[in-house]
């Protein structure tokens, strides 16, 4: 089975390198230095989209948002008119149903079937095939791309038998996530300007009801937000800025207030406006407290 992996980003690249361990995978990004990386861990180098998609059984495909999806499909590098009848597209990013809408009739008059699996767990977890994978996708197109869906997840959960599900699956998880990260900065500066010891109160935390997976996880990183060096981007902040508004039209569209998930929006929208776009999601933090002390 050839699988190829368009967008070796900081998902991509160790999502590929994990199938490596199985299948046959070919790579491509834009960006050299990935690409580079990619030949390191093992993965075919393609010299283009359209290149690595060619003859592909299965495509994974890493994009930010629905522009990069309609870019990567039918642009001036389109993977579309490479891919053959019957192969499979599995698109693994957050981009919402609307961007399903529009891709899924391009792929079926292709012959191509779509497997609507957006992931969660980060790098890490990504490199070891242990994602949450949530999958919307037809009976065929399960069946045709649950090897590569197994090798990558340590828990797989099929959620509907049509695209678009996986992303509205997505789109409940974020609306946790974004509220999680943004009142742990909340709760952490102000642990700071009670005079705690921001280390000794986090631990307290997680021992106790407080606890979340977000809080442990960001929290350990919004520790070293305010260091000369800033913390490694495991996931930026402006990817929040990016599903949280999926999030609110989500909402917006099924008649929900979601005003929680509005309150967190903003935070990143000011951490964005702040100059904090590109850096790790763990800095809305300082959107809240701009100086440590």
């Amino acid at each position: 089975m050839i699988t190829a992996v368009i967008g070796l980003g900081a998902m991509g690249l160790p999502m590929a390198s994990n199938l490596a361990k199985t299948f046959e995978v070919r790579g491509y990004d834009i960006a050299p230095e990935r690409v580079r990386l990619a030949i390191e861990n093992g993965i075919v180098a393609a010299e283009s989209a359209a290149a690595a998609a060619s003859g592909a059984d299965t495509v994974l495909l890493a994009v930010r948002n629905q522009a990069q999806l309609e870019q990567v499909l039918t642009g001036a590098d389109p993977i579309l008119p490479q891919m053959e009848s019957g192969a499979t597209l599995i698109l693994i990013s957050t981009v919402g149903d609307e961007a399903i809408a529009w891709a899924d009739p391009l792929l079926a008059e292709k012959g191509v079937h779509l497997v609507d699996a957006p992931v969660s767990g980060g790098p890490v977890r990504a490199g070891n095939g242990d994602l949450l994978t949530v999958v919307g996708a037809s009976d065929a197109a399960w069946e045709r791309a649950y090897p590569v869906l197994d090798a990558m997840s340590s828990t797989l959960v099929r959620v509907g038998d049509t695209p678009g599900k996986g992303q509205a699956m997505k789109t409940v998880n974020q609306l946790l996530c974004g509220v999680h990260i943004a009142a742990a900065g909340e709760a952490l500066a102000l642990a700071n300007k009670l005079g705690l010891d921001q280390e000794q109160a986090l631990q307290a935390l997680m021992a106790g009801a407080a606890s979340s997976f977000m809080l442990g996880d960001r929290g350990e990183r919004m520790l070293h937000a305010y260091d000369e060096t800033a913390p490694e981007v495991k996931s930026r902040l402006d990817i929040f800025v990016k599903d949280m508004g999926i999030v609110l039209s989500a909402a917006q569209r099924a008649q929900l207030a979601t005003p929680l998930a509005a309150a967190a929006a903003q935070s990143y929208l000011l951490g964005e406006a702040q100059g904090l776009g590109a850096q790790d999601d763990s800095a809305v933090i300082r959107v809240v407290a701009p100086r440590k002390n």
